[in-house]
């Protein structure tokens, strides 16, 4: 399922190679479309040329369709595809500023490089002020770094903030893309008409196109994005395994020693209900209920390379289930607590409680009192080694690389 990671394919002279076609691709496809020529970028801003506008929305909604049909029939995993988390008031100003940019000097970044390589003044100098700026930027960006990270809503998507199903939202936004589209062609026209300018019409086949993109998008929205439950089932065959061989789920000595240990970044996931929690968890365990799962990978795959999560319950059925969530969301280096809580309590409990009657599962075997909490003396694992042996299954694996995009 794509993305492809072209160097386990191809290996690194071919994947490098095909970096750089690529590059030359789209160098060309600017230059083609007169991106070189700063007066043609700043005719948008005056309406005399919608070029800029017609050529790089078109892009952007044949992307869009492509990326989310591909989705839908589980072509594609998007989960693996990187977007740029919102910082809300940051992204704000510097959208104002670099569009005042593109006014003032006539290019955006990936259009000035273009235009550099071409020998144009202009653009050469654009570059110039970019590179000054990166390092102005580097310079200075620690007298203001907490507006810099203010407002973090992490990979935050127009699904998300409008709550529609993503389909609805490729339509809708199609179907006002075209109307933009045809309205920018028609004030293109207005304006060429007043200054006696000739004005090309487009071959009927354009009218052919966009009824395509918008018959495609509402294919989209017919077929939907795939569930977790659709995701699992296309791994399970290769994922059950693991489970069934008892490979991820880890003891609870190599627990405490992930907990300590400085080239680890742990994140230990309790998925039992919040009444249960209260009675006892593991110092720094975080609580998510099992159907927030899916909202939450996207920042569990923004963490650090080193990250190993753990997800615990009573005992393994919840955990479990949490487990075949994140594995089919492509979360990295996740795991079990073997047994869950009532193993932990087992093996770390030193006879202090006294162990309920044989209950259902996921039921708390322990008595306790109160709800402590975190407040338990066994719920700080211990940090030093109490010679109990166990079979070391963690393995951490790098994360699947992720690519920027955009204009720059």
């Amino acid at each position: 399922m794509a993305p492809f990671q072209l160097f386990d394919i191809f290996g690194k002279p071919i994947t490098y190679l095909i970096y750089l076609l690529i590059g030359m691709g789209f160098g060309y496809a600017l230059e083609a479309s007169g991106f070189g020529v700063s007066t043609k970028l700043t005719d948008q801003f005056y309406l005399r040329d919608q070029t800029v506008f017609k050529v790089m929305f078109t892009a952007v909604l044949v992307a869009m369709v492509l990326l989310f049909g591909a989705t839908g029939l589980g072509l594609l995993d998007y989960n693996r595809i990187w977007v740029p988390p919102t910082y809300l008031w940051p992204g704000i100003l510097g959208g104002f500023m670099i569009g005042v940019g593109f006014i003032v000097g006539g290019f955006c970044p990936g259009t000035s490089v273009a235009a550099s390589a071409t020998g144009k003044v202009d653009g050469m100098f654009f570059v110039g002020g970019i590179l000054t700026g990166i390092m102005i930027f580097g310079e200075t960006v620690k007298y203001f770094e907490q507006f810099w990270y203010s407002s973090f809503m992490g990979r935050f998507t127009i699904p998300d903030w409008l709550g529609l199903d993503t389909g609805v939202v490729v339509f809708g936004i199609t179907a006002i893309g075209l109307a933009a589209l045809w309205g920018a062609e028609h004030i293109e026209r207005a304006y060429r008409r007043r200054a006696h300018q000739p004005f090309r019409r487009h071959p009927r086949w354009h009218w052919s196109g966009a009824i395509a993109l918008l018959g495609a998008a509402f294919a989209v929205m017919l077929i939907g994005q795939p569930t977790v439950v659709d995701m699992w089932t296309r791994i399970a065959g290769e994922k059950e395994p693991l489970l069934e061989n008892r490979e991820v789920q880890i003891h609870p000595a190599e627990l405490r020693s992930l907990y300590y240990d400085p080239l680890v970044n742990l994140v230990m996931l309790d998925v039992r209900p919040e009444s249960e929690y209260n009675i006892y968890h593991l110092q720094d365990a975080q609580r998510v209920d099992l159907e927030d799962l899916p909202d939450l990978a996207p920042d569990l795959q923004a963490m650090p390379q080193g990250t190993v999560f753990v997800l615990m319950s009573n005992d393994e059925t919840l955990a479990t289930q949490g487990w075949k969530a994140l594995e089919a969301l492509e979360v990295p280096n996740v795991y079990i607590l073997e047994g869950g809580l009532n193993n932990w309590l087992a093996v770390y409990g030193e006879g202090e409680y006294a162990p309920l009657t044989q209950g259902e599962d996921e039921q708390l075997r322990y008595n306790f009192t109160a709800a402590l909490g975190s407040n338990d003396p066994t719920a700080v694992p211990s940090q030093h080694d109490e010679g109990i042996e166990y079979t070391p299954k963690v393995k951490i694996e790098s994360k699947a690389p992720t690519g920027g995009g955009g204009c720059g």
